[in-house]
């Protein structure tokens, strides 16, 4: 992760099943626009989360896609049709079918993402499964915590330990890996949305 160089096409795989490749970066007037690509075993996909400053749309090229906004019922979409996930709207999404699903689609504006879903994948990979590192998971919701945020994760937990966990890790010593890290994007509307 040290000063993370980002070159385009840039690919990401965690050990759960699932592959997201950014394609490349849009200069657009309101921020720059991320295309992506994913593809993600049956079964898998992230869970409850919220993305403060970004809208996420994904088109479904092969395969069904089972989504849910927060609160609501979950939903299904197959080839051809398009989901889209407003910033500030916590959702999530996962393969609902029996073979890969694989979208297209984008995020805008990126702002911290690909570092942020890189690191992801890295602490899920480095855990051997769907809940990343501990130390590691704390420092990135902790750190981008006006940008993203883990809905699955207890109200407490979110609010208490991992800020505590990440104190602790800073003590320890343990994210001299994430040097050079992008400085976190600070979010006025989050609060809006919270309340």
């Amino acid at each position: 992760m040290e000063n993370m160089k980002i070159t385009y096409p840039h690919t990401i795989e965690n050990c759960i099943g699932e592959k997201l490749t950014f394609l490349e970066v849009l200069h657009e007037a309101e921020g720059d626009r991320l295309i992506v690509e994913n593809f993600v075993a049956p079964g898998s996909g992230p869970p409850m989360h919220v993305h403060w400053l970004q809208d996420e749309c994904l088109t479904v090229v092969n395969g069904r896609i089972g989504y849910q906004i927060q609160g609501e019922p979950e939903q299904f979409a197959g080839e051809g049709e398009t989901v889209l996930f407003r910033r500030g709207i916590p959702h999530r999404f996962w393969n609902a079918g029996a073979e890969t699903l694989h979208c297209k689609g984008w995020i805008n504006p990126a702002h911290s993402v690909v570092f942020y879903l890189t690191a992801i994948y890295a602490a899920q990979n480095k855990s051997g499964k769907a809940q990343p590192e501990t130390f590691d998971a704390a420092y990135l919701l902790t750190r981008y915590s006006d940008e993203f945020d883990m809905m699955g994760i207890p109200r407490f937990v979110r609010q208490v330990i991992i800020p505590m966990t990440y104190q602790i890790g800073r003590l320890l010593g343990k994210y001299k890996h994430f040097e050079g890290a992008p400085e976190p994007v600070h979010s006025p509307s989050k609060a809006e949305v919270m309340h």
